[in-house]
């Protein structure tokens, strides 16, 4: 039984075969073309592993693309990513070497991969840290989301880093409410940042960081971006210092 990535595949050969045909195979009568369609059908019968060596094709095709794709979005939104209005900074701000995070309150690889974030900001005097909100598990996360933007306009640096890994290391799901108690217990002016919680920043910010996703073909949380590499997922604290400390020997993510 043949599954839908190698019929995909055999049609994607098929339209390949068709494609190399002379121009005058536009002129081939029904009859001819049923012809040349069993050919290639009993051929991919009797040659099944071509279906797989196509799709492989197909799929190193398509992420030699996409990365491609990635690498001139990062290039053309270098500046926003490292140094935007709408995000929160943290460790060294001045720091020679960044790391870009983003994000979700609700995210468990989040949670997971935090301890590891808090200890390259520990051992790392110029390491600086770019938390961009990326709210993708919800409304609860959008709220979440929300709140922490409201604060950056009277929260910064260490202040903000507190209120971050309190909100982050909430058990369960996190929502407004959460994120007010976090913001509170932190020492927020808790009128100020209602009323700035309707204020423009906030949905600047957001819009900003779909911008961002959307332009990197990102969809999940946490993505970690270092120079000029995007690095998905919860993939400790080993990987992401050697990229860092890669940053600091040859200006990459990966030295030659």
């Amino acid at each position: 039984m043949t599954t839908f990535r190698q019929r995909l595949a055999a049609f994607a050969f098929m339209g390949l075969m068709f494609a190399a045909l002379p121009a005058p195979a536009a002129e081939f009568s029904e009859g001819q073309k049923g012809e040349i369609q069993s050919i290639i059908r009993d051929y991919l019968l009797q040659n099944p592993e071509i279906l797989r060596d196509a799709y492989a094709e197909l799929e190193q095709r398509q992420a030699r693309a996409e990365g491609e794709a990635r690498t001139k979005a990062l290039s053309e939104n270098a500046s926003l990513l490292a140094n935007s209005p709408h995000q929160a900074v943290i460790g060294n701000p001045d720091g020679k070497v960044t790391l870009v995070e983003f994000f979700d309150y609700n995210c468990g690889y989040c949670k997971q991969a935090l301890p590891d974030l808090q200890r390259l900001v520990k051992e790392q005097p110029d390491l600086r840290v770019v938390l961009k909100d990326f709210p993708v598990l919800g409304p609860g996360s959008v709220e979440a989301a929300q709140v922490a933007i409201a604060l950056r306009n009277q929260m910064k640096g260490e202040k903000y880093w507190a209120f971050h890994l309190k909100l982050l290391a909430t058990r369960g799901p996190v929502s407004k409410a959460n994120a007010l108690t976090a913001a509170k217990e932190s020492g927020a002016d808790m009128d100020r940042l209602n009323k700035d919680l309707g204020g423009p920043e906030v949905t600047a910010s957001l819009q900003e960081v779909a911008k961002l996703a959307d332009a990197l073909s990102l969809s999940g949380t946490p993505t970690y971006i270092v120079g000029d590499e995007v690095v998905v997922g919860a993939v400790g604290y080993a990987q992401l210092k050697g990229r860092l400390d890669n940053m600091r020997k040859c200006g990459k993510a990966a030295c030659g």
